[in-house]
């Protein structure tokens, strides 16, 4: 198992960054990291996601919400070909910390056998992916 942890804190209010990470026509506008995603925002909803690794070429995924807590947390799990192989938990935070601040919080959970072929990438461009969408997301979360 691997896990990559990246967080950031913005200047706004929890229902502005929900707003934000759950409105997926909106993610080609600013963010780098999910350039798209389309799919039912709901418990069990089957999604596609496309993601841009920094350096390097987009991938397809397409997961399944397992926890959806408005203005709290979005949880989704997908799976390389069959579980088990490559799977990943992705996961958003929004905790509240002040009456306009709150620390978002991006990890993803990586079980599986291929996992280890993969650990040198995930903790290189993957969690640069993270960042730089954390860091495109405070930016649009702080617009005024």
């Amino acid at each position: 198992m691997k896990e990559i942890h990246t967080e950031i804190e913005i200047q706004t209010s929890d229902e502005r960054v929900w707003d934000l990470v759950t409105d997926f026509d909106g993610f080609p506008n600013w963010n780098p990291f999910i350039l798209r995603a389309e799919g039912k925002l709901e418990t069990g909803g089957k999604l596609k996601v496309i993601l841009q690794l920094p350096d390097s070429g987009k991938m397809t995924f397409k997961p399944t919400i397992i926890k959806l807590e408005p203005r709290r947390e979005l949880r989704w799990l997908g799976h390389l070909l069959i579980p088990g192989l490559f799977d990943g938990e992705h996961i958003f935070i929004i905790e509240q910390i002040a009456a306009d601040k709150v620390r978002f919080i991006q990890r993803e959970i990586f079980s599986g056998v291929l996992v280890p072929l993969f650990a040198r990438k995930l903790d290189s461009a993957t969690k640069r992916g993270f960042i730089e969408m954390n860091s495109a997301l405070k930016t649009q979360a702080e617009k005024k």
